[in-house]
Order: structure tokens, then sequence, then C-alpha cells
């Protein structure tokens, strides 16, 4: 299992909840922390969490994909456009 090591503001977020929630949180679960470089404190996720973030990116990789699919078939509406009306301006001008 990979380890994946969050911010309380990202921990929060994973959780839908405030910074301050999710430290108490992270204490509570008794998950590793350790300060960075930086000053910044990071949590590593636990199995549980780990697994919701890894779903959370699944489901933002599908949203993507949507979006993906969705600019493609507006792509190849609007070619057709294209196509159709320069068939129409060739005919006009002949």
């Amino acid at each position: 299992m990979p380890q994946i090591w969050m911010t309380y503001n990202e921990l929060g977020a994973l959780c839908g909840c405030g910074a301050m929630e999710a430290r108490e949180r992270a204490i509570h679960l008794s998950l590793d922390r350790r300060k960075s470089r930086g000053g910044t404190t990071r949590v590593k996720l636990d199995l549980a969490l780990t697994a919701k973030f890894l779903a959370s990116v699944r489901d933002s990789d599908f949203d993507l994909d949507c979006a993906i699919e969705a600019l493609q078939n507006t792509h190849r509406q609007m070619a057709n456009l294209l196509t159709s009306s320069e068939i129409r301006d060739r005919r006009g001008v002949a």
C-alpha cells in the first residue's frame, strides 16, 4: 500500500472538515505525523483514509474523462457544421 502524507488542510478537504478538526481526527486515530523542512505538519494516511483518497482520485478521473468526451463530441458537431456550411458555400459560388 502506498504511503500518502497530507497536510491538515488537505486531510480536512478529504474528510469534509476544517484543518483543526482534521488535526484532532489525526490525533484521535493515532496517525503518524511529521513536520517537514518547511515547517508544515503532514499526516500519514491509514488504510481507510488511503482508500478514501484513492476513490476520490478515481472519481475525479472519471469526471475528467467525461469532460474530455463532451469536448470531443462538441468538436465533432462543430466540424460537421463547418463541413455543411463549406458545401453550401461551394454550391453558391459555382
